[in-house]
């Protein structure tokens, strides 16, 4: 019997959390031209109900937002049984040396700061965490 799941041509899930509708919007449609089935949330507290109903493949994960901040929401999936193991890439305008370390003390697969990456950039990353290259 073949397992549809590890299909190479299986859709991959991203989960988007961004807080900014622009930004968010231009991920969404950039992301689902390449192919990705793909879920926004706007805040933290959404993110998480998500990850547990959506299980995603991955999650594009914002830091400063409402309600739950990506820290937080970082923390809690890799602590949860069902999303510790998910990859996780939090795009964020915190460039400080202290914020990525504070990210990866919490596991995140990779942190890339908006204003150095462009889209292809993150496309990437994404590509890259899910086997993809």
């Amino acid at each position: 019997m073949i397992d549809a799941v590890s299909s190479p041509s299986q859709t991959k899930r991203i989960l988007l959390v961004e807080d900014d509708d622009a930004l968010a919007n231009v991920y969404l449609s950039r992301l689902e031209a390449e192919g990705f089935d793909v879920r926004r949330v706007n805040n933290g507290e959404d993110a998480l109900a998500a990850a547990l109903s959506y299980k995603p493949d991955l999650v594009l994960l914002d830091v400063m937002m409402p309600k739950v901040s990506g820290f937080d929401v970082l923390d809690i999936l890799r602590n949860t049984p069902e999303t510790a193991n998910l990859k996780i890439i939090m795009l964020t305008a915190l460039g400080q040396d202290s914020d990525k370390e504070r990210a990866d003390n919490l596991g995140v697969d990779d942190y890339l700061v908006k204003s150095q990456v462009v889209i292809a950039d993150v496309i990437d990353r994404i590509r890259h965490h899910l086997g993809m290259q």
